[in-house]
C-alpha cells in the first residue's frame, strides 16, 4: 500500500540549540571535538562581549520580540476576560437566580447543569484556541527570536 501524501508540514530546525543542552560537565567538548578533561577549569583570558544579561536586554527591545508579545496580548487579554466574565456571570446566576438555574431543559437536565457543563466545553475550546493561536501567529517568530539569542549568547560569561 502506498500512503498518501498528508498536507504540507513547516520545516523544523533539527539543530536546536536546547534540545542537546548538557547539564555542566558532564561530556562538555573542548573545542576540538573530543571530551574535555575532568579537573580544574584552565583560566581563559578575558573577553569583551557583551554579557548575556545585555544581549537579552538587546532582544527585548527589538522590534520583533514587540511584535510577538503583541501578538500574545491581543490574544489572550480579549480571551481572559471574555471567560471571566462568562465564569462569573455563572457563579451569580447561581446564587442568586434560583428559579432560573432550577427550569428543566431536558428531563432531568436543568439550565445550571447546561451551564455548568459550558463552563467545561469553554474551557477546552479556549485551550484549543490558544494553542491554535500560538502555533499560527507567535511559535515560527518566537523560535527564530530563541535562535538569534542563542546565536548572540554562545561565548558570553552568561
Amino acid at each position: 500500500m502506498e500512503k498518501e501524501a498528508g498536507p504540507e508540514v513547516a520545516a523544523v530546525r533539527l539543530d536546536d540549540p536546547w534540545y542537546d543542552a548538557l547539564a555542566p560537565g558532564w561530556g562538555e567538548l573542548d573545542g576540538t571535538g573530543g571530551i574535555a578533561p575532568h579537573g580544574p577549569p584552565v583560566p581563559v583570558a578575558p573577553q569583551h562581549n557583551p554579557s548575556a544579561a545585555d544581549i537579552y536586554c538587546e532582544v527585548q527591545q527589538s522590534a520583533a520580540f514587540r511584535e510577538v508579545r503583541r501578538r500574545y496580548r491581543r490574544f489572550v487579554v480579549p480571551a481572559a476576560v471574555a471567560f471571566l466574565l462568562w465564569y462569573f456571570a455563572y457563579v451569580v446566576a447561581a446564587t442568586t437566580a434560583h428559579e432560573l438555574m432550577a427550569r428543566p431543559v431536558a428531563g432531568a437536565l436543568n439550565v445550571a447543569m447546561v451551564a455548568g457543563l459550558g463552563q467545561f466545553v469553554t474551557t477546552f475550546l479556549l485551550t484549543w484556541a490558544y494553542a491554535r493561536h500560538a502555533r499560527l501567529r507567535r511559535d515560527r517568530d518566537a523560535l527564530e527570536l530563541r535562535w538569534d539569542t542563542q546565536e548572540m549568547t554562545r561565548g558570553t560569561d552568561r
